[in-house]
């Protein structure tokens, strides 16, 4: 029997393989693939499927999986730790855009409720793009990164409040005060139920089912609550997307969310890979052809908006023109939620083909040129920043005070801390306790104010720039330490020193091993990966769990330190010369062993009687009775029933004893 669903599947999957083969061997998003191969296969390509209604509807099951871990991972605990930049920056950009695009389209004679819903589209950007590159770059903790996170975690966020007021903003209703009474309502009940689902119901189900220990009925469960509460916010006229959200805001609240996270995340890449699929197939290429200069205009058009917006939000949070400018350059595309979005205002009238076929170009467009936009996005942003704010950017936040001037003026062979995170803060109190001036430059213009109350010497400014640094008496520093998250500062503040001073000592943390080559030739004097630290902290426990003498691993680890930093800095790739340590670790076993026998050859009897050394060959090193610790053990000493004893042999030997004491 044929399956027309299965032929589909096959064909989509199997030239989805293809397409994001070469996308990837080009760098670009994989996402890109997937529009592309909805572009070959669908009406406007090939014609290579045969019942687009079918993807259709595995796009909707893709659409609530996403929403739903969305929601799963959406975490009010979080949230709260950055919530000034995600509430003030996220509701800026957003809400910037929507009333500037919606401006304009009025200008150019959409109604107003098609002009906002458009505003609505381009003011969301592309979460997966973006936090994909953001990662690869390894700059998702920088300043920029964290801004940007936080106005996509807005984004996501908004985007349901959006989807509740999209059929209003059709105008297919008369009254529209009613209308929006019994939208609040029925968004006032869903909530009611989310919270009591997720404080009384939710946790005692999954912690019966898991219980159970069974896999399978854990991912039927999960996957019920998911479809469940998406159906029920339907039948109240709400959004299917909506109610996959609330289902993953009910999990969310559980200890069973990443469990939950896990299973379902195959379902939803496989799912939301249609998703996109379907999207592309909307795309009919031959108009994007016909109206190329259009759709070129219009995509310059939104990467200008929504670069300036973005920027202009980062602006807000008080960070300097490069920071800022590197968020706009990071969130101009046009994103996925969109895409969700923009199906729905079709659905109502408020999109008409041939705007739609426009929306679908441009994003496409600003999708595609993400990836090498954000590549240079850091040489862009310095340029425009040295010529449009050359002062703005190394301006301290108390720089007007004339003791502040003094208190630099005379500042002499001390250390410049560039970036006051945690490696800052260790670096400050070390100097701080022996007494070694130090100074710190921060361009979190709110870290500068509460370590400034404190008392720390703190200075706000972007190290970038050669005034900052000279502001600070770079030229007379004895050490600089460079401890900031951000790769390609990090490499344009090392320059920058080298251009002001040759004699001062640069120290450099970085993240990753691969990141140590290009500093060095930059003139770092050391690097620090982090990736390599840790690599000699975990073998370290390691050695001492196997009662490696100390000493010898402090010679050992400080060996690897001395010969793998060798070798990094002069990257000639010889073999490292670490002598061979021949690490003989001790055949013998530390174990703490509870005494259940009553044998009176080894309780109520002194040690000498009992001659536990010899007939087992360990040797009792402690005891633990009841609340006391008996550490002075002598051939007087008698082992009581109940007793934990602290034992030390060959694994054999502490075994035999083992079974000697167990219960008769």
């Amino acid at each position: 029997m044929e399956i027309p669903l299965l032929y589909d599947v096959v064909i989509i999957l199997g030239l989805a393989v293809i397409v994001i083969l070469l996308f990837l061997r080009f760098r670009l998003p994989t996402i890109l693939g997937f529009l592309a191969t909805g572009v070959i296969a669908g009406p406007h390509g090939f014609s290579l499927v045969t019942d687009v209604h079918n993807i259709e509807i595995l796009a909707e099951i893709g659409v609530i999986l996403l929403l739903f871990i969305i929601g799963m991972e959406f975490s009010l605990r979080s949230l709260s730790m950055i919530k000034n930049t995600v509430l003030v920056g996220g509701a800026t950009q957003v809400a910037a855009t929507i009333l500037f695009v919606g401006a304009i389209l009025m200008l150019f004679g959409f109604r107003a409720g098609d002009a906002f819903f458009m505003g609505f589209l381009f003011s969301l950007s592309s979460t997966a793009i973006v936090l994909k590159l953001l990662q690869d770059k390894g700059e998702i903790n920088s300043p920029h990164g964290r801004i940007v996170l936080a106005i996509l975690i807005f984004q996501d966020i908004i985007v349901v409040p959006m989807m509740l007021v999209t059929p209003l903003m059709a105008g297919g209703t008369e009254n529209l005060f009613t209308s929006l009474l019994m939208m609040v309502l029925k968004g006032a009940f869903v909530i009611v139920f989310v919270l009591i689902s997720a404080r009384y119901l939710v946790p005692r189900l999954l912690y019966a089912v898991a219980r159970t220990k069974s896999k399978e009925l854990f991912i039927l469960c999960i996957v019920v609550i998911c479809f469940a509460v998406a159906w029920l916010t339907s039948s109240l006229g709400l959004s299917l997307a909506l109610g996959a959200f609330m289902a993953g805001l009910i999990i969310s609240e559980s200890e069973y969310s990443h469990q939950a996270t896990s299973n379902i995340l195959p379902f939803r890449e496989i799912f939301t890979s249609f998703f996109f699929v379907s999207i592309g197939m909307l795309l009919d290429f031959s108009f994007m052809v016909q109206h190329l200069p259009i759709v070129l205009l219009l995509t310059a058009a939104t990467f200008l908006l929504k670069g300036i917006v973005a920027t202009t939000a980062a602006k807000v949070l008080q960070y300097p023109l490069r920071t800022s400018l590197l968020v706009g350059f990071s969130i101009f595309q046009v994103g996925e939620f969109a895409f969700i979005l923009s199906k729905s205002g079709l659905s109502h009238g408020l999109l008409t083909n041939e705007v739609y076929q426009y929306f679908l170009s441009v994003s496409l467009l600003t999708m595609a040129i993400t990836p090498f936009i954000i590549d240079n996005a850091h040489k862009i942003a310095s340029s425009i920043s040295l010529r449009l704010a050359p002062d703005q950017n190394q301006r301290p936040v108390a720089e007007e005070k004339q003791t502040q001037h003094e208190e630099l003026h005379d500042l002499s062979d001390h250390i410049v801390i560039i970036g006051f995170g945690i490696n800052g803060h260790n670096v400050a109190k070390a100097a701080r306790h022996a007494n070694i001036p130090y100074v710190i430059v921060e361009l979190n213009a709110v870290t500068v104010k509460t370590e400034r109350q404190k008392g720390e010497p703190i200075y706000y400014g972007d190290a970038v720039h050669g005034t900052i640094l000279s502001h600070v008496n770079i030229h007379k520093a004895r050490v600089v330490v460079i401890a900031i998250s951000d790769p390609e500062a990090t490499k344009i503040i090392i320059s920058t020193i080298r251009q002001i001073s040759d004699k001062v000592h640069i120290i450099v943390r970085t993240r990753f091993l691969q990141e140590m080559e290009e500093n060095y030739k930059l003139g770092a004097d050391e690097v620090i990966p982090e990736e390599f630290e840790t690599s000699i902290e975990i073998f370290t426990r390691v050695l001492s769990r196997y009662l490696m003498p100390r000493d010898e691993i402090e010679e050992f680890t400080n060996s690897i330190r001395a010969d793998n930093y060798d070798m990094l800095r002069s990257m000639d790739g010889r073999k490292g010369a670490l002598r061979n340590f021949g690490l003989e670790l001790p055949d013998i076993e530390i174990a703490s062993l509870r005494i259940y026998t009553s044998d009176d050859s080894i309780t109520d009897i002194s040690l000498l009687k009992s001659d536990i050394r010899n007939r087992f060959n360990i040797t009792i090193v402690a005891i633990k009775r009841e609340d006391q610790t008996i550490l002075d053990i002598n051939a007087r000493t008698e082992l009581k029933q109940g007793d934990i004893v602290y034992v030390v042999g060959k694994p054999h030997d502490v075994m035999r004893f083992n079974n000697f004491i167990r219960p008769d």
